[in-house]
């Protein structure tokens, strides 16, 4: 009786939500990200800082509410060849006109969306929008973060053609979130003003790239050391029995990575925080200090509920990860 209790757990749980980096990575990034910045901005970011994390995962709940959302969380850079994928501009109008716009979305445009949220953020700065200014934080942290992912630059992105189902939550997901806090150095220093934010980004989604086949192969290596009840058990997460890779198999799958993950999550965190610092610096350095007195209109409010209410009851929009 109690082998078919846990097999309906089981059979329960597997049917819960998943995500780019995981719910708690990405508010991890982009919360140790506000502590990167100069004083002058963290005036405004420090006393926000809870929105900045809460809502890191806005652009994920997004793809269960809007179908464009999807392609600029990835993109399957080995669709274009091999590293260092010469084949494809980095110029989104180059691309388009060379391999055609379908095929452009199809497979994913995380490094040229994060052009577009940056000139976003940028404009929001100079016009002191400062519903604009957290919106656009928030979520262009997220983005940053998935290019920072090696399965958001590969077709194989969740091991669907080696067998390996579930390894995209495994290295986003569950590493972090059973060894970032007791493990990981999150010291990292201060935010730069990138000067060229698109050579940036596409250096971080061509390592991203280079990777993905080592995260595949190590994985598969590591699965035949531990027999199929060593590698998973069962854990209770948000009150809810669920059947996940074991604590032993997770801890032995990161040394193997030898530290990928923290290596990726550190980049991500300089990362989101650089781009941040760079599209104040872009808009001038405007003055942040009046601010910090404004808050969210009921308008910003609703479109918080109403995206979070969608996010609850609709079903994702595009490929699952």
């Amino acid at each position: 009786m109690l082998k078919k209790f846990l097999l309906i757990i089981f059979l329960i749980s597997i049917t819960h939500k998943s995500y780019c980096w995981g719910f708690y990575a990405h508010k991890k990034i982009n919360y140790l990200a506000v502590f990167l910045l100069p004083p002058q901005m963290l005036i405004l970011y420090k006393p926000n800082i809870e929105f900045l994390t809460e809502h890191a995962v806005d652009p994920d709940k997004r793809r269960y509410a809007v179908a464009a959302e999807g392609p600029r969380h990835y993109i399957d850079i080995d669709h274009y060849g091999k590293y260092p994928y010469a084949e494809l501009p980095h110029n989104y109008k180059d691309a388009v006109a060379k391999f055609g716009e379908d095929t452009i979305m199809a497979n994913g445009i995380v490094p040229w969306h994060i052009l577009t949220m940056l000139t976003r953020l940028t404009k929001a700065f100079k016009e002191k929008n400062f519903s604009a200014i957290m919106r656009n934080s928030a979520e262009i942290g997220h983005y940053i973060a998935d290019a920072h992912v090696p399965l958001h630059a590969s077709s194989n992105h969740n091991g669907q053609f080696t067998n390996q189902i579930g390894i995209h939550a495994f290295w986003e997901s569950r590493v972090p979130e059973l060894l970032a806090d007791k493990q990981f150095d999150f010291f990292i220093g201060k935010a730069a003003y990138i000067k060229n934010p698109a050579e940036f980004i596409w250096a971080r989604v061509l390592e991203s790239g280079r990777e993905a086949d080592s995260v595949l192969l190590i994985e598969r290596e590591l699965s035949k050391q531990f027999p199929g009840d060593k590698k998973y058990s069962f854990e209770e997460k948000n009150n809810i029995l669920i059947r996940q890779y074991s604590s032993d198999y997770t801890i032995a799958y990161n040394k193997k990575l030898n530290g990928m993950v923290e290596r990726k999550m550190r980049q991500a965190i300089f990362a989101v925080a650089s781009f941040w610092y760079t599209a104040w610096i872009n808009a001038g350095q405007p003055n942040l200090s009046a601010l910090t007195t404004k808050t969210f209109s009921a308008n910003d409010l609703k479109e918080f509920e109403e995206l979070n209410n969608q996010w609850q009851n609709e079903k994702i929009k595009g490929r699952e990860e």
